[in-house]
């Protein structure tokens, strides 16, 4: 991972090719993170990954996750499973898995401290101690990352504390404890328009201009009244336990997390507020005989995860809590089986054929009492005035909803050396809804809450939730591939085609508020992900990842052949890196989008191709000692790193989330 002031998720996966990180405010917020389209059209991603810290699910039970909770700054290695590999981790979504590894006392023995700062009232301190005595290590970390942010409304901070002991109970038996706790919170700066985006990147969006009598441009949120903010907090605790008899394996883990979630949307959503436990069990066995090979003769695991809470939503009144509009008990069980074989068939040649099994319950119980829920509006002309308050009747929004999918893979691979694989494979693919597709808030406007979708019209009878009977989504998907390691250069070449029924989209109007969750018929997922290294000279190395995606809508009778919103076509990522002497290094590194990306289904509004530049540097003091510095947006580009994904866009829409101009950072390590 790169050495810098702001380790964001985007900067320390820029290297692995397949995988997408938009950032959207440009800290520890809620950068859209996508694995071959997975999640792609949540606001924000929510779901799609499969995400672990230390091999423990930080999702919910229900799939989703809150992904500022997932701290790079912690982590010893983070691991990318991509495709059916990941079912191997209880992973039958698209996307695959990330797992966030954490040091441990025998791997990373001494203290460590990093203090670093700069632009944009960028501060972070991290610290960490561990060490090993007999047969007992132990390590334990904390950090904080604050920033006031580049655009106006933008501040955000993290504060992350977790620990881990393992005991070698025995020869053969180890078990390590882990507990963590994460504290996010930060402003939702919003969308702007593409002329707002290019005139002053750091301003907020004021909402829709009213012109007499009855229109109104550029819609979006009104980020100066509504204040959109999250605070989450997250407590995390679990042990694994392995035993190894010989070539027998196995594995017992159990862990839960306890997630406070405050999320305040923009009036058209109002308040949303999440309470509850997860709890996660998991057994595996592995049977290897072979010590030597990448991977067990034959593998089964058991994962099972259950959860409940409690959900409140109210009104966003200027900022504040307003009054309760709903209120629910969500209740989820997810369970993932999983076995498989890696057969030597001739030589180098392994066939893998493998099953995997997800069941999953989805429960809401409306616990809202009232004959009405209440809405509020703000004057379209005037939208610091309020309007007079509103009532819609109540309607029920209870739902008992079961799913179930067998996903079997098969897969081929040749090992030509110790240091090469050549890979084929066909696997299937398994995604059931979140709560939040499944409950979402609808007929809200930029100046109106949920169930009013007449600001001036308090007496209209709307629904204020929707409660669509989803599909899972499945997918079939082929892939091949080819990495390595030769000499000085290393390589990872993967292409893949899915078949998708059933895709999983959260839509938006074109002011940004929601409209609800809906399946596609089909889509297909078409991409090739590329990355490469090498050791040019003996102080010369670089590093390119490429990521070409194309995701269709096949035949739709909406959108027809359309791409779908959101995904840039080409990205690339490339570095090169000067080893000046021994002491001081120099880098450069440069994240290239040369193709506009659709911003809506309809492919009406696209965001610009964009390059940014960044450089670092660091110097070794001395074993204990190192200075380093870098330069982001080097050539302060305006661009968009992310936008919001909606159905049908109008082209003075606020849909645009402007990156970072340029910033300067400093900072020191200490090592001991």
């Amino acid at each position: 991972m790169p050495e810098t002031a702001n380790l964001t998720l985007s900067k320390a996966l820029s290297s692995v090719p397949g995988v997408v990180v938009q950032d959207f405010f440009g800290g520890n917020d809620q950068p859209r993170v996508q694995i071959r389209g997975s999640g792609l059209q949540q606001n924000p991603v929510e779901r799609g990954i499969l995400v672990l810290q230390n091999g423990l699910p930080i999702n919910r039970a229900d799939g989703s996750y809150i992904v500022g909770f997932a701290n790079p700054q912690q982590a010893d290695s983070i691991e990318v499973y991509r495709g059916y590999m990941a079912n191997r981790l209880g992973a039958t979504v698209l996307g695959g898995a990330i797992n966030f590894a954490s040091p441990t006392g025998s791997n990373s023995p001494g203290t460590k401290a990093v203090i670093s700062g700069g632009s944009f009232g960028q501060f972070n301190f991290g610290g960490q101690a561990g060490g090993k005595k007999d047969n007992v290590d132990a390590l334990i970390q904390a950090d904080i990352s604050r920033r006031d942010g580049f655009r106006d409304y933008n501040e955000s901070q993290r504060i992350s504390v977790n620990g881990n002991i393992g005991v070698e109970l025995s020869e053969n038996v180890t078990t390590r404890f882990f507990a963590g706790y994460t504290d996010l919170g930060f402003d939702v700066a919003g969308p702007l328009t593409k002329a707002m985006m290019e005139g002053n990147p750091r301003q907020v969006a004021t909402g829709p201009t009213f012109i007499p009598p009855s229109t109104s441009i550029n819609p979006g949120p009104n980020v100066v009244r509504d204040k959109p903010r999250r605070e989450a907090s997250q407590f995390l605790i679990g042990s694994r336990t392995t035993a190894t008899f010989d070539a027998h394996i196995y594995d017992v883990a159990l862990g839960y997390t306890y997630t406070d979630d405050m999320f305040r949307f923009p009036i058209s959503s109002g308040v949303r507020t999440t309470t509850g436990g997860d709890f996660t069990g998991l057994v595996r066995y592995a049977y290897k005989p072979d010590a030597a090979s990448l991977l067990p003769l034959f593998e089964s695991t058991a994962q099972y995860t259950i959860g409940s809470a409690d959900r409140g939503n109210y009104i966003n009144q200027g900022g504040r809590t307003g009054a309760k509009f709903g209120e629910s008990e969500l209740d989820a069980t997810t369970l993932s089986l999983y076995s498989g074989l890696n057969l030597p068939v001739w030589q180098s040649v392994f066939l893998s054929p493998a099953i995997s099994y997800a069941y999953a319950t989805r429960d809401n119980k409306d616990t809202y009492n009232l004959a009405t829920r209440p809405t509020i509006a703000y004057n379209p002309a005037n939208p610091t005035m309020l309007l007079p308050n509103g009532a819609v009747p109540t309607v029920s929004t209870n739902y008992n909803r079961t799913y179930s999918g067998w996903n079997p893979s098969l897969g081929l691979s040749y090992r030509p050396d110790s240091n090469q694989t050549i890979f084929a494979a066909v696997s299937r693919s398994f995604e059931p809804p979140t709560h939040d597709d499944l409950l979402a808030t609808i007929n809200g406007t930029p100046n109106s809450s949920a169930g009013r979708p007449a600001p001036g019209n308090p007496g209209l009878v709307s629904a204020a939730f929707l409660t669509p009977n989803l599909k899972a989504q499945t997918a079939t998907t082929i892939e091949g591939g080819w990495r390595g390691q030769r000499n000085v250069f290393s390589w990872d070449a993967v292409v893949y085609y899915s078949w998708v029924n059933n895709e999983l989209l959260s839509l938006r109007d074109a002011t940004g508020a929601s409209i609800g969750a809906i399946n596609a018929d089909k889509t297909t997922h078409f991409g090739i992900e590329l990355g490469g290294g090498a050791k040019l000279t003996k102080q010369l190395t670089t590093r390119v990842a490429y990521t070409y995606q194309d995701f269709r809508f096949k035949d739709d009778p909406v959108r027809g052949n359309n791409r779908l919103a959101g995904a840039p076509r080409h990205l690339i990522n490339a570095m090169l890196q000067f080893q000046a002497t021994d002491a001081w290094r120099l880098q450069g590194a440069v994240r290239w989008s040369p193709d506009k990306t659709p911003v809506d289904n309809m492919n009406t509004l696209f965001a610009d191709p964009y390059a940014v530049v960044d450089v670092r540097t660091e110097y070794k003091l001395n074993q204990h000692f190192t200075l380093f510095a870098e330069v982001t947006n080097l050539f302060n580009e305006t661009y968009a790193s992310s936008t919001l994904i909606v159905d049908v866009a109008r082209p003075d829409q606020a849909a645009f989330l402007p990156g970072d101009g340029r910033g300067y950072y400093g900072g020191i390590k200490a090592k001991f």
